[in-house]
């Protein structure tokens, strides 16, 4: 059985702490590009909306609709 050395102990600590550091960061990224996404989301949305109101405004709701004969 190996014993462990306090200097190996303090550097298992420390890479235990660097890597929850980074950890910590990752979510704090991953948490902004949700909230990002969500955002662009909700544009794509109202954007569709817009020109699908405009489509109807300007009579060209049926032109996305195939031919008939399909």
């Amino acid at each position: 059985m190996t014993v462990m050395t306090e200097q190996k102990i303090i550097d298992l600590e420390t890479r235990l702490a660097f890597q929850e550091a980074h950890i910590d960061a990752l979510n704090l990224t991953v948490s902004k590009q949700q909230q990002a996404i969500d955002g662009l989301q909700q544009q794509l949305q109202l954007l569709q909306k817009q020109l699908y109101r405009m489509d109807e405004q300007m009579g060209f709701e049926n032109q996305n609709l195939p031919p008939p004969h399909y």
